[in-house]
Order: C-alpha cells, then structure tokens, then sequence
C-alpha cells in the first residue's frame, strides 16, 4: 500500500471543527446544537454583497488577474486610505481567503525547516499552514492571568536562533480578543528590525475593538516597509466567511513579485468572491456600526453571564469576537466531546472548541475553551444556560477557576 507523506500524518485535525461529526451525531439524535465553536457569524452577509452576486449579468465566469482584479485592489487603497493606511494597489495581492495569504507568505519567505514565532494561545490554522509549509513554530505564551498580553520581548529574543525567519501575530487576538497596543507593536518593530526578520500581521478584525480600546495597524508603524507583511480578509467585517477572499498588502515589492509567481501556479482567487467584496467595501457607514454594536452588545452580555457561572473564569476581550474561558473540569476537551455525547437539557447542548488546541504545547489551555460569541443574545442566553447545566452535571468537574477569578476584574459595567 502507498505510504501517506510525512507532511500529511504530521498535519492536525482543526480543534474547531475536530468535534463536527460528534454534533452531527447529536443532531442526528434530534438535538439542538449551539456552535459556539467557529467564528461563523449568524449577523447577515452585506447587502451590498449579495446584490452584486444576485446583478451578475456577465455570460462567462472568467479568470482573472494573478494578483487579483485591479478594482478590487483599488477599492481597497482607498478602504486603507480612509483608515490613514497609505498603500498602491501594486502593494496589494488578493488570495482565496487570509488561510491563503498566510500560507503564500510562508511558502516566499521560509525556508523548509525554518522558524516562526508565535505569541500562543494562536490560531490554530497557523500551526497547520506552518506544518503544510515545513515550517518550524515556536510559541511564546501569554496567559490567562495577563487576560494574554504581549509577552515581554525577551522571552522572543531568548526562541530566535540562526533558524528564525518570521514573527506571526493576530490583532485583535483570535482566540483571545487581546488587542496589541502601538507600545506593543513597537516593540515587535525593534525586535524584527534588530534580527532582520519578517512580521507577518493578521489584522482581520480591525474594526472589532471595544470599549476605549485604540486600534493600531502594523502598517501604521515606521521603519517596517521592508519586514511587514499584511494579511486581511473581507470575511468578519462584512459577515460574509465563505467569499474566500483576503489579501497579502506589502510595501516590500521583492516579496510581492516572489508571491505572485506562486499565485500564478494557482491562476486566480475566485472572480465572483472578487465581484461581491468589492461591492461589501461600499457599504454603508450604517451596517459597519450595526455590526459592531451588535458585537459589543453579545461580548458584554457572555461576559458577565460566563463570570455568573460558579468556578468559570472569563476575562474581557477587547476586541474580535472570541474569549478564552476558563471552566471548572478536569479537560476541556473531554468536558466538550461529553457536552456532545452524553449531555443535553431540554434536548439542546453547546459545542465548544477545545482550549489546547490553540496552543503547541497541547498539555497547556487544558482547563480552557475558546467561545465564539457569534450567535443572536436569545441563543446565547440559551446555550449559555445548557453550559451551567453542563457544568453542574459534568463527572469531573472541578473548582480550580474560583480562586483566579476572584483576582481578577472581570465584570463589564
């Protein structure tokens, strides 16, 4: 029998979609299923998005441009001009989604073997496009103490070897809604700069930043043109995941011309996908602010009612729509495989996304869950109601968050 490569039985199952076919059992079963899991938004797709799918008048879905259409590009100088980002759209490749443009970017700028470093808890695709690519990730963690801040720079310094190419950061954090501060990303400035690496920066939930929160784009940090990559996508903003399109934006042009041969191999990202995010980035001011209020109304609501929960521990996230949550169980992952399996009130039950699996060190986040806040307040208060349940009924529940939540402010006003 063939043998499956090396690179395959290497690569992981996603933590967020690993439990999939445990909910379609419970499903099957007659069970109502809250997918808190997957950052699937149920706010409507952007009606500007959808008109430019439904007025397609041309007889032929043709290809397009290698780099991506040229309007396209344009439209999106002029989005990152409106937010003081000033880019050419020959600094722009648009890619089938940011899982592309992150994985094109590894495949220009590491080597097989080579090194990334990534502040973790990360998202978990990373560590998957990284093992696709043969490139090594090394983790520094943050932690749940911290409400997972930016790690002092030296522990960075103390991972770079002669084999570190890159830095990788996403900001606002998924999966801990942390958002770095420009102090932060200066410091990330001077630290790539100083080892003359490559920061890669995903920055897809820009305009998710809560409270008095200000959001600062790596692009908006001098002495970077050389070492930053961009990476973005229209997916969260404009509700609309499955158009599968994102971006790469850098002011590095040796980068870009390396990058669009690999995007010549794969021809051209998806025209309508093209068509319908072109349209979304004219929305109107009016659905941009129904969406992050309505954001803002759902983080402020799971907070205060998953810090209720007896022993659950759940800091503030500034920004995307994820939190880390601490539970009272013995394993997260366990706890969430028997919310599916064996648990249901009122025939309704929660999938969860296991903690660990944001981490390398999967013996870390075991306590932890990630929660995507991406259902309506009504189902929210629903599956939040079945994860008390849960908890006061789970075989091996335990009271370790009690003592760390009673340190922490952790209640929005």
């Amino acid at each position: 029998m063939p043998v499956i490569s090396k690179r395959g039985q290497q690569m992981p199952n996603s933590p967020i979609r690993k439990l999939v076919p445990l909910a379609e059992s419970a499903e099957r079963r007659g069970i109502k299923v809250y997918r808190l899991n997957i950052g699937q938004p149920d706010i409507p797709t952007s009606p500007n998005a959808l008109a430019a799918i439904k007025n397609i008048s041309s007889p032929i879905i043709d290809y397009g441009h290698s780099a991506g259409n040229e309007s396209l590009r344009k439209k999106f100088v002029e989005y990152y001009k409106s937010i003081n980002i000033e880019l050419d759209y020959t600094d722009i490749l648009i890619t089938t989604g940011a899982s592309e443009a992150i994985t094109l970017t590894l495949l220009t700028c590491l080597n097989a073997g080579d090194e990334i470093i990534v502040p973790e808890p990360f998202y978990a695709n990373y560590f998957s496009f990284a093992t696709a690519t043969d490139v090594e990730v090394i983790p520094v963690t943050s932690t749940i103490e911290s409400g997972f801040a930016l790690p002092p720079v030296s522990e960075f310094e103390k991972r770079i070897t002669s084999k570190t190419k890159a830095i990788i950061i996403c900001n606002p954090n998924n999966p801990t809604g942390h958002v770095y501060s420009q102090k932060e990303l200066e410091q990330i400035r001077d630290m790539v700069v100083r080892h003359d690496l490559f920061l890669l920066c995903d920055e897809v939930y820009r305009e998710l930043c809560y409270d008095d929160t200000v959001f600062t784009s790596a692009m908006q940090i001098d002495g970077l043109d050389k070492h930053l990559i961009l990476i973005d996508s229209v997916s969260k903003r404009y509700s609309a995941t499955g158009l599968r399109v994102g971006l790469i934006a850098s002011r590095n042009k040796e980068l870009l011309q390396t990058t669009l041969k690999f995007c010549q191999a794969r021809l051209c990202p998806p025209n309508i996908g093209q068509l319908a995010a072109e349209a979304a980035l004219d929305s109107p001011p009016e659905y941009l602010d129904m969406v992050y209020n309505e954001f803002l109304k759902r983080r402020n609501f799971i907070v205060n009612e998953l810090n209720s929960i007896e022993g659950v521990f759940c800091p503030v996230p500034k920004g995307a729509f994820y939190v880390m949550v601490k539970l009272p169980v013995d394993d997260a992952e366990k706890f969430a495989m028997w919310m599916l399996e064996d648990f249901s009130y009122d025939n309704k039950t929660v999938m969860l996304a296991p903690g660990s699996g944001f981490y390398y060190n999967t013996d870390l986040g075991r306590q932890e869950v990630r929660v995507a806040y991406v259902l309506n307040i009504n189902d929210l208060k629903i599956a939040l109601d079945c994860l008390r349940r849960g908890l006061q009924a789970y075989p091996g529940r335990t009271l370790s968050a009690n003592k760390l939540k009673d340190t922490v402010i952790t209640s929005i006003k």
